[in-house]
């Protein structure tokens, strides 16, 4: 599991810290990105195993992030958002998601699900 390399998007500086730490702490390679561009450059140097995205950021969000990698790509992508309603999850699955975790989720089930894809 060591060499799997997860690529953590998301613009909120605290949640990539704590999801890298604790990834990391569970055997995984982490890159981080700060938002929707800096993503697509880690794509193309790291080749990452599993992203993990957030949905709001600047520039480029997360679902038109997914929908430009879903082009070259079929990398696993979880959302990873505080938008928790329904038609929030259906949007991140219909451009391409594979699975949609609400931020409020525990770090445990988190690698679980990591873990799953």
């Amino acid at each position: 599991m060591a060499s799997e390399r997860i690529l953590i998007v998301d613009d909120d500086l605290d949640m990539l810290e704590v999801l890298g730490l604790y990834l990391t702490k569970n055997g995984f390679s982490v890159h981080l990105a700060e938002d929707g561009y800096q993503a697509i450059e880690c794509v193309d140097k790291i080749n990452p195993d599993l992203i993990l995205l957030d949905v709001m950021m600047p520039y480029l969000d997360g679902y038109e992030f997914c929908q430009m990698i879903r082009k070259k790509s079929e990398i696993p992508i979880l959302f990873l958002s505080s938008k928790e309603e329904d038609v929030d999850k259906i949007l991140g699955l219909g451009v391409g998601g594979d699975d949609f975790i609400p931020k409020s989720t525990s770090m445990p089930v988190i690698v679980a699900k990591v873990k799953a894809h």
